[in-house]
């Protein structure tokens, strides 16, 4: 799947996003955002993919909505009147939540700047590896706009409450080191030595874990972020334990750790996820 707006490419169970208008700094339109839904429909449903890094081709991972006229996105403006009152969605918000919900974990190879939703996108991303050439940029005050994609949710729970606001009140630019210090970014590189850093990431998750128990971590661990009380962290701990212990895979899993080798674990995303899942989606857990 290779599309004007992204390269889509599935190697040795990774799957690579690449944000590719490098001669507009990867500036996302409309057209970039559906196609990443499309790439992220696609490595969930395939079983093959373990993993997904996302970076950007050129000299920026992503400059921010494209404001040039030229590209008919018209990004900020809604001269119509909504119809019963309701806005239309915020476009950089649908592909943010599309991310959460993602099966595989994400990791962010951030090679440039990444502004406004070039930013926010990152944030529904499970781990942000960055070049040394990486700045951030939450602007949207300085284009009389507010934090769109959700990142009102994401930014505070990663940096904290004061750093969230006094980034986005500022809207100035964010080192790669301030970025690390910070909490935001997992760690800085080397621009040559950044994909291959996501990647040997990538690969460790691929390599070593069952992929049913890696998509319920996912999900488990971003949903409880809002949870009101461990007690809910319990609750569905305990039907994923219960769930999962009963599989092949958990089974493989004890087997070759007494055998000292590598597991084989069979179970897939697309067949042998729990009967309670998605949780979030049902009452009680039914």
């Amino acid at each position: 799947m290779n599309n004007s707006a992204i390269l889509y490419a599935v190697s040795a169970g990774i799957a690579t996003i690449t944000l590719n208008r490098p001669e507009k700094l990867n500036a996302f339109t409309r057209a970039a955002g559906h196609e990443m839904i499309a790439a992220l429909d696609q490595a969930d449903a395939d079983d093959n993919v373990r993993a997904i890094v996302v970076t950007g081709a050129g000299r920026a991972f992503c400059a921010g909505a494209d404001l040039t006229p030229e590209s008919g996105s018209n990004v900020f403006r809604n001269d119509e009147d909504p119809a019963n009152d309701l806005p239309p969605a915020d476009f950089g918000g649908i592909l943010t939540l599309r991310i959460f919900e993602c099966l595989k974990p994400v990791i962010a190879a951030v090679n440039g700047a990444a502004v406004g939703v070039g930013a926010t996108m990152q944030l529904a991303m499970d781990i942000r590896l960055v070049s040394e050439q990486a700045r951030y940029g939450f602007v949207f005050a300085r284009r009389g706009i507010v934090p769109e994609a959700a990142s009102s949710w994401f930014l505070p729970r990663m940096v904290g409450i004061s750093r969230a606001l006094e980034w986005s009140y500022s809207g100035r630019m964010i080192s790669a080191d301030e970025a690390l210090q910070a909490g935001l970014v997992r760690s800085v590189h080397k621009p040559e030595d950044l994909l291959p850093a996501a990647y040997a990431l990538a690969r460790e998750i691929a390599d070593n874990t069952a992929p049913v128990s890696v998509a319920l971590t996912r999900q488990m661990m971003w949903r409880m972020l809002g949870a009101e009380h461990p007690i809910e962290a319990h609750k569905l701990d305990s039907r994923a334990v219960f769930a999962r212990g009963r599989s092949a895979d958990a089974k493989e899993g004890v087997r070759s750790f007494l055998e000292k080798r590598p597991a084989t674990f069979t179970d897939k995303v697309s067949s042998d996820m729990p009967k309670f899942f998605p949780w979030w989606k049902k009452r009680e857990y039914e």
